[in-house]
């Protein structure tokens, strides 16, 4: 078990020192040493922390503590394993129980980038909060980047199909939406301190973060929306490319159907046909045949069939 005080930066110190202390704690601690040492933090809990693989992030109040998990998508691979840890806390301090150390690396990195003016367990929450978006929104500008690039490809007429990557983009765009809805959900949970643990005017802190996830997902719905644009992009440049194609069909079949009548015609050998024995009749019907195709290209490129 890892344990902190909060004083204006993270403060390792004893599991000793963390109970007797005056200052708001936070351990870490694995969930084999939970169960273990459950009963050690005092907290009321009626309710069972999950912490193997929860499947959602959700803050649930108790009678005495506030209890919840996190169910938190790689952005590496969004669609993948995600990182999961549970957590309760009360206005003593947080236990964060997590067997994969991902918490453990979190709280590390905080302890060595953050100091603050006015610590307090609140501030400590809302940089973990915001730990778990900070490059979310360079995260959704690459996305956007990827989209622009395919929207030219279809443009140009590169993509000759709907393009794999946009289905990728739009499962990952719908994993993102889900996740930030359960995150605005836990701030406001946070914010609406029913057992009156958090100071009123730290509250700001988990506002500030609740505001902040929604325009992510606002951005999310936009992008959500662009990629179904170029979905029907693609498919109005497929119909774009069939619809010339049958016109190219229609044109050569066009030309042709009074070359067809012509063979027809002269191919039924009647006994009294005159021009069976004229010398001329072969390059006679030559020119004739020559003639109703230029005439046909001609119409067609003035009436901008072509």
């Amino acid at each position: 078990m890892r344990c902190y005080l909060i004083h204006e930066t993270l403060v390792p110190c004893t599991e000793q020192e963390m109970r007797r202390a005056d200052a708001p704690y936070v351990a870490v601690l694995t969930p084999e040493e939970w169960r273990e040492k459950r009963a050690d933090f005092d907290m009321g809990i009626d309710m069972e922390t999950d912490a193997g693989t929860p499947l959602e992030t959700k803050a649930v109040v108790n009678w005495d503590s506030l209890t919840g998990t996190f169910s938190i998508p790689d952005r590496r691979d969004i669609c993948g394993p995600r990182h999961t840890l549970a957590f309760a806390l009360d206005e003593k301090g947080v236990a964060l129980i997590d067997g994969s150390g991902y918490a453990a690396e979190g709280v590390e990195a905080i302890s060595r980038t953050k100091k603050w003016r006015l610590p307090s367990l609140e501030r400590f929450l809302y940089d973990c909060l915001e730990s778990i978006i900070d490059q979310d929104l360079r995260f959704l500008e690459e996305i956007e980047d990827r989209m622009n690039r395919t929207e030219e490809e279809i443009l140009q007429g590169k993509i000759q199909a709907y393009p794999a990557s946009l289905n990728d983009i739009r499962g990952d765009l719908l994993d993102l939406r889900v996740h930030y809805e359960q995150l605005i959900d836990l701030g406001q949970e946070l914010e609406e301190n029913e057992n009156g643990f958090f100071r009123e005017e730290n509250l700001r802190y988990f506002r500030l973060f609740t505001e902040r996830v929604m325009r992510l997902q606002d951005t999310v719905s936009g992008l959500r929306e662009y990629a179904a644009q170029l979905r029907d992009l693609v498919q109005s440049q497929l119909d774009v490319r069939q619809n010339r194609i049958m016109t190219v069909l229609t044109v050569i079949t066009t030309i042709f159907m009074p070359l067809t009548l012509i063979a027809g015609w002269y191919g039924m050998n009647f006994q009294y046909m005159p021009e069976l024995r004229w010398k001329y009749s072969y390059p006679a019907v030559i020119l004739l045949s020559a003639a109703i195709v230029v005439v046909c290209l001609w119409w067609f490129k003035k009436k901008k069939w072509l």
